[in-house]
């Protein structure tokens, strides 16, 4: 029986989707629940599974189309695998005849091996079929055994099939850094996740009256607390780790609740009031940067709080996020600190109106009461949208978060 592979339902805010890659080839086997092809949007990667055991015997989207939601991806013939007449014959092709005349030695029966995207890669470097091992289904070479073959043909020393200035792109990555006498350029398409990252991040700086005002804060009182209570802590919550996040957000939602218009949006000329406290936390990943939503943060306690980061940071970096994920938010948290930096004016996530960013922890010698003392210290920056919030506003808004950060306890009793 022959089922319909389609796209995932997209929401209303994803208009379409490019295919990423294809795991399986027309006539290899799958299993239920496999990865079969990966859908990128301007969000996240979706991941597509097979729904029953079978072979797939049609492909009706290549790599890099764009395709609308819950199109025909492929078509998967439900069954044992290698019922496919396509890999049969693939298989039997070599075994058919024997000598200086097989269709083995000729070529034709490898070729008849080849899945689509293999067959583009052998063409475009030319590459010797006979000395590719297939490890698809009755020996078909896929495009993995076709990557691996040339990767190990270049760490072999073996001179290339095709000229060094039109070399793969497998091949450029793998190139050692280092003086040459060539000047290698290298020219990729820009990913559509990164292409809609800078284009809102453009849009934000062109339609928004975005500007940042800064403080500084004391994370002794934090890091005394995380110090005396981090392993017992750990113990309670079931490995869940205390870090400056949890405090962050916590803080983030207390001054939210005093200052709404930080957590309002703009939408036309309507001021939206947000009755909730939905904090996006900022993750950098591979493909950029993705900012994830804690549901109803102002509900969730310190644990609560860390154990979704670091959830969220998992599937971030294991690209399991959904578009559910990503959507909404009211505020932002952004942690730049991880990486080094001092300080920063962090971007709008519009149709949010404030974004907070923190940074490194360095000690600094501070005037405490007439006298010079060593402090950790930590640079605050708020960006916000001046069509709607003032600069008093910003301010005092950034103020009740150092005040709850330099008294930690003000955080559980809401003081």
């Amino acid at each position: 029986m022959a089922i319909e592979i389609k796209a995932p339902a997209f929401p209303e805010s994803v208009a379409d989707g490019e295919v990423a890659a294809w795991h399986k080839q027309e006539g290899e086997s799958v299993s239920r629940d496999e990865l079969i092809v990966e859908i990128e949007t301007d969000k996240v990667v979706m991941e597509v599974v097979a729904p029953e055991d079978g072979v797939i015997t049609k492909i009706h989207a290549q790599e890099g189309d764009t395709i609308q939601s819950e199109q025909l991806l492929a078509t998967l013939e439900q069954g044992a695998a290698g019922a496919s007449p396509a890999v049969e014959t693939a298989a039997a092709a070599p075994a058919a005849s024997s000598g200086e005349d097989s269709d083995e030695d000729t070529g034709e029966g490898l070729a008849a091996r080849l899945g689509p995207a293999a067959r583009k890669l052998v063409e475009e470097h030319k590459l010797d079929v006979s000395r590719i091992t297939g490890t698809g289904k009755g020996g078909r070479i896929t495009k993995e055994d076709i990557v691996k073959y040339m990767k190990s043909d270049a760490a072999a020393g073996k001179a290339p099939e095709k000229p060094a200035a039109a070399a793969t792109e497998a091949l450029v990555e793998e190139a050692p850094i280092g003086p040459s006498s060539e000047r290698v350029e290298k020219r990729v398409p820009m990913t559509r996740m990164r292409a809609k990252i800078a284009e809102r991040l453009l849009t934000a700086t062109q339609e928004t009256a975005m500007l940042t005002t800064f403080n500084e804060v004391n994370m002794a009182p934090v890091m005394a607390l995380r110090n005396k209570y981090k392993d017992q802590f750990e113990k309670t919550h079931n490995g869940t780790r205390l870090g400056f996040m949890g405090f962050f957000v916590r803080a983030a939602c207390e001054a939210l609740k005093r200052y709404p218009a930080v957590n309002a949006s703009i939408d036309g000329n309507d001021i939206v009031y947000h009755g909730y406290q939905d904090v996006g936390v900022a993750v950098s990943t591979e493909d950029g940067l993705v900012v994830p939503v804690l549901r109803d943060a102002d509900f969730m306690s310190l644990a609560d709080v860390e154990a979704a980061i670091r959830d969220l940071g998992i599937r971030a970096r294991d690209k399991k996020l959904t578009i559910d994920d990503m959507t909404g938010g009211t505020f932002t948290v952004s942690n730049g600190g991880v990486f080094g930096s001092l300080l920063s004016t962090p971007i709008l996530n519009p149709p949010q109106t404030g974004i907070l960013g923190m940074h490194k922890i360095q000690e600094r010698p501070m005037a405490i009461d007439g006298e010079v003392v060593i402090l950790p210290m930590m640079y605050l920056a708020l960006s916000y949208d001046h069509r709607l919030i003032d600069g008093k506003t910003a301010v005092q808004f950034l103020v009740a978060i150092k005040d709850l950060i330099e008294d930690p306890a003000r955080i559980l009793l809401q003081l």
